[in-house]
């Protein structure tokens, strides 16, 4: 679920690189001048140690840390580089972290019980409001899904995802109307997983991209030096590519390279000879677990709308003849245009088709075009529903 890493998604974005590089060191060799202070006070919180942290490249490391008192209240100074994500942990647990977007020379207050400390309210920088309200609204979201799942009125799983939907969409919709209204706001890297495709680009809104753009922009105009920024906007950049080849794949007039290869029987097979047919090119083989825990579901599909103009191509990336007849046996994929060149990742096809991983499929229309790139399971058969049923 997105959600879970919505909150350090901006750690992550510098995962690759090495910390000295953005301006924190792992080992400092000097005293530097603080440049941020955090302070509040955490009721039932007394006495305890709050640490400021930071993701590099080994892990994270401590680039502040504080004491409460016996009343709760606390107080944390220290040097940053520059804007940045940053996490507060309370105590020596996990499960007491918040992430703090700081901007240099910030001073940030913090109140809340040790109890509620995930939402705290924040005060003190152009950020804090935004990041009380994310804070509460996602926490709640979080713990409505925990009981979801728990599924205590015993919901259908059809009711269970609309349910889970209705939940998640409330927090999008918070985020994303967020992201318009103040697309320079430091926290927004912390907000951007709502706009970022989770689960590949066929109900992915185009306007997200712009809103991605927009708001990397704006944080690239206010911290034009941030490493954060600068990661930011080449994962942006990543996800346009690949959104414009998804509209590629998609547009039904974009061909696809025709396959020659031989079958089980050694007899050259073309994919052009099947024009004329709703296609799908299955990349798969039989040492490839997901793609034979997969198969059922194809052969499913197969038998339902192969009487309609629909087949199945299938590409083995075996190098073993009798692994991958054995495995066409056993799994029952009774169609009969199977081919491989036995090559396995060594297959001119691989870079034809640009993929990088197995299953992988693409589906052509009756003229040898792509309309859609690797579908399975539910989308899968959505896609067939669509061409088939409607």
């Amino acid at each position: 679920m997105k959600y879970v890493f919505a909150l350090f998604i901006g750690l992550m974005l510098v995962s690759c690189e090495n910390m000295d590089e953005s301006g924190i060191s792992e080992n400092p060799k000097e005293e530097l001048k603080d440049n941020f202070v955090i302070s509040g006070k955490i009721r039932n919180g007394q006495n305890m140690t709050f640490y400021l942290e930071a993701q590099a490249q080994n892990g994270m490391i401590e680039v502040a840390k504080g004491t409460s008192d016996g009343t709760g209240k606390f107080e944390i100074k220290g040097n940053i580089p520059g804007y940045g994500i940053y996490s507060l942990r309370m105590g020596e647990t996990t499960e007491k972290v918040i992430p703090l977007t700081l901007v240099p020379n910030d001073k940030v207050n913090i109140e809340a019980s040790s109890a509620t400390f995930k939402t705290p309210t924040v005060t003190g920088t152009d950020w804090s409001a935004l990041m009380t309200e994310y804070m509460k609204i996602y926490n709640e979201f979080d713990k409505q899904n925990t009981l979801l799942k728990l599924n205590p009125e015993n919901l259908s799983k059809e009711e269970v995802n609309a349910k889970y939907q209705e939940l998640s969409g409330a927090v999008d919709d918070f985020v994303l109307e967020k992201l318009d209204a103040d697309p320079s706001n430091p926290f927004n890297v912390i907000l951007i997983p709502s706009a970022i495709p989770s689960q590949g680009f066929n109900d992915w809104p185009a306007e997200n991209l712009t809103r991605l753009k927009r708001v990397e922009q704006s944080l690239m105009d206010r911290f034009p030096e941030s490493k954060y920024v600068e990661n930011l906007g080449f994962q942006i950049y990543q996800i346009e590519q690949e959104f414009n080849k998804h509209q590629t794949y998609n547009s039904g007039t974009l061909p696809a390279p025709d396959i020659e290869m031989v079958n089980p029987n050694g007899e050259i097979m073309r994919l052009s000879d099947l024009r004329g047919q709703y296609v799908l090119v299955d990349f798969w083989a039989s040492w490839c677990g997901p793609c034979r825990r997969e198969n059922p579901n194809v052969v499913r599909l197969y038998n339902k709308y192969k009487n309609k103009g629909f087949t199945i191509f299938s590409v083995s990336l075996d190098e073993n003849p009798e692994a991958w007849k054995e495995a066409i046996a056993k799994d029952k994929l009774s169609w009969p245009n199977h081919v491989s060149d036995l090559k396995r990742w060594d297959s001119p096809v691989i870079q034809q088709y640009g993929f990088t991983g197995i299953p992988f499929t693409v589906l052509l229309n009756k003229e040898g075009n792509f309309i859609a790139v690797n579908l399975r399971g539910a989308a899968l058969e959505q896609k067939l529903k669509e061409l088939f049923e409607n």
